[in-house]
């Protein structure tokens, strides 16, 4: 049974990891994986009523880390669909392109750590797309957007679907792991920053043409403003309510998704339907990225079976057998999410480490939320962030191994480094 299960698993995380050469979305191979995985271990366990009780606790945990997700992006897309984040946007203004370089990697890494690195990567690039006519300069912006959208959002538990993993499976709280990787993420962001800011330094910023559409507004200054603020408020003040209430992290994105649902049918309730229908949570919920929240169900059902068969126990024991160092393990993970996908990673190795063994808090915790959360920059492929600037700006893996890879490892290596003498 157990080499059944690890031929499967291995091959749907092949297919996943080569979602781009197969042509075949890595939600389907998710998907096929774990309903195989469960069946295999299901059939041959034999006990059905423990295998009933196992997938109920995966299901549970699983269903969590969903509803957050569904929550927080709909949230972003009520806010992006009322031009919301035009409140950031119009207030950058420079003639230097090394200073707007410091700009953009500022506005992105805090921006990441409210949002996510996916949105905030896609926000920031259609952003550079309206200030920056040359695509050279843009692809160097995109490159740095990505590191700083991933740098960002390793620092707070729901800026990086990695750490929201980690902090709704209970290894790290919300205050501590901000305290604990602020600095180190900063300075993964701060290092390529620089280098990248001084290579470009004297060059000025060359402004595309202005379009007539561009000046066509949806949305009123007050709408922008209450919807940024209100939105960016509900996020923030999730892990307050977790603190407080002691109710799991969902219930707070649901709650709050639900205020901003009456706050927004409130506002819009004079319009017309034609012209509010866009504004809604109903065509917010119509936007989400449904595919990436099944990829997140598939894989985590998968993993589970790892888990629950004891591999991942008997994988935990090895590594610490042939490496030895947790540091090093901790960092070999964050450098194999740069090629493989960093949800199935974490998930895996939360599974290796029990919380009776490393209780919430703990070094190895706080270090994988940041290797796995930055480790993704070293290649385009290996981060949501990546994925997604490689779509908008047609940045070709080449060209960002040549140009982007070398400063990301840098960076990666500087923030491990901060965070080693830190935690020492």
């Amino acid at each position: 049974m157990l080499a059944a299960i690890v031929i499967v698993f291995v091959v749907a995380y092949a297919a996943i990891a080569l979602e781009h050469p197969l042509g075949v979305n890595k939600s389907a191979s998710a998907l096929i994986g774990a309903g195989l995985l469960w069946t295999i271990y299901a059939t041959l366990t034999g006990d059905t009523h423990l295998v009933g009780e196992q997938l109920g606790e995966t299901l549970m945990g699983t269903a969590q880390i969903v509803f957050f997700l569904m929550g927080a992006m709909t949230i972003v897309e009520v806010v992006d669909a009322h031009n919301g984040f035009d409140v950031i946007t119009a207030r950058i203004k420079t003639t230097k392109l090394s200073s707007l370089m410091w700009l953009v990697g500022a506005v992105t890494f805090f921006l990441s750590a409210i949002l996510d690195n996916l949105t905030t990567t896609i926000v920031m690039v259609s952003l550079i797309r309206k200030l920056l006519h040359k695509q050279d300069d843009r692809l160097f912006f995109a490159g740095i957007i990505v590191i700083a959208a991933n740098a960002g959002g390793a620092w707070t538990p729901i800026g990086d679907v990695t750490t929201t993993m980690l902090w709704i499976g209970g290894q790290v709280t919300s205050l501590s792991i901000m305290k604990a990787l602020f600095l180190p993420s900063l300075v993964s962001l701060a290092v390529p920053l620089a280098v990248t800011a001084f290579l470009l330094r004297g060059r000025p910023v060359v402004s595309p043409p202005r379009d007539a559409g561009d000046a066509d507004v949806h949305t009123t200054a007050f709408e922008r403003n209450l919807m940024f603020f209100f939105g960016l408020a509900i996020l923030v003040s999730v892990p307050a309510f977790k603190t407080i209430t002691h109710l799991p992290p969902f219930m707070g994105i649901l709650f709050g998704l639900g205020v901003l649902w009456l706050v927004g049918d409130l506002v819009h309730r004079r319009k017309h339907d034609d012209d509010k229908q866009r504004l809604t949570l109903v065509h917010a919920l119509s936007r989400i990225d449904m595919a990436s929240i099944v990829f997140f169900i598939g894989i985590l059902l998968a993993v589970a079976t790892l888990e629950h068969t004891h591999l991942l126990a008997s994988l935990a024991a090895w590594l610490s057998q042939t490496i030895g160092r947790l540091d090093l393990i901790v960092m070999s993970i964050g450098l194999a999410s740069a090629v493989v996908d960093n949800v199935p990673l974490v998930a895996a190795s939360m599974g290796m480490y029990s919380l009776g063994d490393y209780p919430p808090d703990h070094f190895i915790w706080e270090f994988l939320a940041y290797c796995a959360g930055t480790g993704g920059s070293i290649l385009i492929i290996g981060s949501a962030a990546g994925v997604a600037a490689m779509g908008l700006e047609r940045i070709s893996f080449g060209w960002y191994v040549k140009h982007i890879s070398g400063l990301a490892l840098l960076g990666y290596l500087a923030g491990a480094a901060a965070y080693l003498v830190e935690f020492a």
